[in-house]
């Protein structure tokens, strides 16, 4: 059979980690070829090689049957190969269209950048999408599922032969999942070649024709999509059978600890009210844009409210700052883990113990040994996988890097926790971990919300759930008492607004 694209014996090490260990992949023209594993498997770094943002150890690619030797991330480009990260790589305060067509902006006849030209190629690439986003909007205005449609719109434009897709849809939700399966289906037709990373299986089975899957930096098989069950390529990515997807629990719901009346932020929320109980979990749902994520930084004081009223234990806190919801016992595990939740050049050290330093200190003094303790027995009960506490964050898999994240918050031991996107890109194995430490800590007494685009999650491992439709909360109920499509028709608006 002769392949597109063929990567023979990929090897490549990192400081006390070896990512890849003669790894073999295939690509055959006009197929999408999924690579799933855990996090640490070795996958993005297979694709960073191949994209030539990280030089390999040792083995060959070989593109159309011609070796690359030398390669670089322009070279590859010019190759055909488009790469949609997991991690985002927008400027911030560039404009979308900016972001879209950076370095390869269209030129006029004096060699100025052609903005009407650029601004319509922009609306084009976008277009699929069915989104009000304008080309000159700044990217920092977007949300996260926005900033990652703008990703893989900028990896469309560059018209490539081979596109790689690293968990495209994690922070994507309901019709913009759908429109980008559309996208892939089309992009297939033109004979486009897709290899697809995602930890989502459902969405494996439904677009791949076939499958590797790595553990351990190792690939461990590769087959027909039809020849692999979700249990067969969970056995095969954790090398062992997962008994539990969603871990079940008996909740004893306490009192209120977090109330929440009439919040109200213009152009955020309107009239917000819930509760949230000690030893429950309370799931908030809705898709890409409905508020969820800003209604939460609203209670958190990282957003001014207009209006409305929260009590924590029962007594009014006006809360002007992340630091006052802090002090009052709040921890937010925020949805981008890397940009909000860690400092990526420090140390697992220093990033876990970045929420204790007021409480470990005297007169500014550190106490070193107290703190080392408490990190290292949360870094032994949470299982995080790293050489030593002294590595660097940004070495770690994404599921660790997330454990870190927790492990900070943990530490702080707070009455309310709020999980915005607590499994957002982490293996499945992974996910039953952090679901497993959410209900310890609504076991303990702490009343513990979750945000997530996974309606599945939601519906399995909350106690309470509450639906927001444009900045509204529009049902609630309990576990069990709807199913995941009246869940999708009230997230759509399709039912009148349920009273506050």
């Amino acid at each position: 059979m002769e392949y597109l694209l063929k990567m023979s014996g990929i090897s490549k090490s990192f400081p006390g980690v070896r990512a890849l260990s003669n790894v073999d992949f295939n690509l055959i023209k006009g197929e999408l070829h999924a690579l799933v594993g855990e996090n640490g498997a070795g996958k993005s770094t297979l694709m960073k090689v191949l994209s030539g943002l990280y030089k390999a150890d040792e083995g060959t690619i070989f593109l159309k049957g011609k070796q690359i030797v030398t390669i670089g991330l322009r070279e590859m480009i010019q190759q055909g190969i488009g790469v949609i990260y997991q991690e985002l790589n927008l400027i911030p305060y560039l404009s979308v269209a900016e972001n879209i067509f950076l370095g390869r902006e269209p030129r006029t006849a004096l060699g100025t950048i052609d903005w009407p030209r650029m601004h319509a190629m922009t609306e084009e690439v976008l277009a699929p999408f069915k989104l009000d986003i304008h080309p000159k909007q700044k990217v920092i205005a977007l949300g996260a599922a926005y900033q990652q449609i703008i990703e893989i719109a900028k990896a469309l434009s560059l018209q490539a032969e081979i596109l790689v897709m690293d968990e495209p849809t994690a922070a994507l939700a309901g019709n913009e999942v759908n429109r980008l399966f559309e996208i892939i289906a089309r992009l297939k037709k033109e004979g486009v070649s897709i290899i697809y990373i995602s930890h989502r299986l459902n969405e494996v089975h439904h677009l791949a024709d076939r499958v590797t899957i790595l553990r351990d930096g190792e690939r461990v098989i590769t087959k027909a999509r039809g020849e692999l069950s979700n249990d067969a390529m969970i056995k095969y990515m954790v090398g062992r059978v997962l008994d539990e997807q969603y871990p079940q629990y008996d909740s004893v719901p306490g009192n209120v600890i977090l109330e929440v009346k009439n919040l109200t932020k213009k152009g955020v929320c309107d009239q917000v009210s819930f509760t949230a109980r000690a030893g429950e979990i309370l799931g908030f749902v809705g898709l890409v844009g409905a508020g969820r994520t800003e209604i939460m930084q609203t209670i958190y004081g990282y957003l001014k409210k207009d209006s409305g009223e929260v009590l924590i234990n029962g007594k009014p806190a006006n809360i002007k700052s992340c630091r006052e919801a802090v002090g009052l016992g709040i921890g937010l595990i925020p949805e981008e883990r890397k940009q909000q939740g860690l400092v990526l050049g420090m140390s697992v050290f220093d990033n876990a113990a970045l929420s204790v330093l007021d409480l470990y200190s005297t007169f500014g003094v550190l106490h070193r040994k107290k703190i080392t303790h408490e990190v290292n027995t949360m870094i032994d009960g949470m299982s995080i996988k790293t050489p030593s506490i002294r590595q660097l964050v940004r070495y770690l898999s994404g599921g660790n890097q997330q454990k870190v994240v927790l492990a900070k918050w943990f530490i702080r031991h707070c009455d309310v926790y709020i999980f915005d996107e607590p499994t957002r890109g982490i293996d499945v194995g992974a996910k039953v971990e952090i679901y497993r430490l959410m209900q310890n800590l609504a076991k303990r007494g702490a009343a513990v919300i979750m945000i997530s685009s996974e309606l599945p999650e939601v519906m399995n491992i909350s106690d309470q759930i509450a639906i927001v439709f444009e900045g509204k909360i529009v049902k609630k109920f309990k576990k069990g008492e709807l199913h995941e499509e009246e869940v999708m028709e009230y997230s759509l608006g399709l039912h009148e607004q349920q009273g506050a």
